[in-house]
């Protein structure tokens, strides 16, 4: 292995160390408004607001392992198979982030917002419009990357705000300004991005820290099973049954 495959795993490692160390505290408090919402029979709402951070929306959904009241808001208009540059232009679109949420009728239980810059119009548009519903915001997101990218930049929403200062609860996921990590000699752009392993890495945490906080409260946490394995499919039948008709993508 090269040595800039063992800087690209040595600085992944920090990233999450980071997270770990540093962003406990709100991962707690995020934790806390999930569980919340699972004893009160609400949904854990969570998108991806353009490009890669669909990603983060789609790991929390229907995984072995993961939380079963999620319901994955998968809006077709930032995602990279309809064309990259047609995704960029939808996350800076003015107004799109009211029509996605009426489309899944968010009114209530609790909104997590993944965007590894947390600067679009999509990203900022949703939080606030989250904010009109009185529906709780928690945003994964960079603060280091937000914060350095320039005053009228063109990616960033008309009001400059990042979503790591509108949100209830923002969770740091550590990554870089720049997105990726590796250094070549004589080669000015890094290579190798950070920004999808920060998302899954800090929502899966969201997930962990939640189950946590429902079986301390004696509560039995909704798990989906792998369908591949022996019975998880018969196991997963009761919850298929029970959120089929509030999930809109679990069909």
């Amino acid at each position: 292995m090269s040595k800039y495959a063992e800087q690209y795993f040595r600085k992944v490692t920090s990233m999450f160390e980071q997270t770990l160390s540093e962003s406990s505290e709100a991962i707690g408090r995020a934790a806390a408004l999930m569980g919340a919402a699972i004893v009160a029979d609400e949904l854990i709402h969570v998108i991806g607001t353009g490009g890669h951070s669909n990603l983060g929306a789609e790991e929390m959904f229907w995984r072995a392992g993961g939380l079963v009241p999620v319901d994955a808001l998968l809006d077709p208009g930032t995602s990279l198979m309809h064309g990259a540059l047609r995704s960029n232009k939808v996350e800076r679109t003015g107004g799109y982030a009211k029509a996605v949420l009426d489309s899944y009728n968010i009114v209530d239980g609790v909104l997590v917002i993944v965007n590894a810059y947390g600067i679009n119009t999509m990203t900022i548009e949703v939080a606030l419009e989250a904010k009109q519903r009185s529906v709780p915001t928690i945003g994964v997101t960079s603060r280091a990357f937000g914060e350095n990218v320039p005053p009228g930049h063109k990616a960033r929403h008309p009001s400059g705000e990042n979503l790591c200062d509108i949100v209830d609860v923002f969770v740091d996921s550590h990554m870089p300004y720049g997105d990726a990590l590796v250094d070549f000699e004589g080669l000015g752009q890094r290579v190798a991005p950070s920004s999808t392993l920060a998302n899954c890495f800090t929502v899966n945490l969201l997930v962990v820290e939640t189950v946590k906080y429902l079986l301390d409260r004696g509560f039995e946490p909704p798990l989906w099973q792998s369908a591949n394995v022996p019975g998880g499919e018969e196991a997963n039948e009761k919850y298929q049954r029970k959120y089929g008709g509030r999930i809109k993508h679990l069909a």
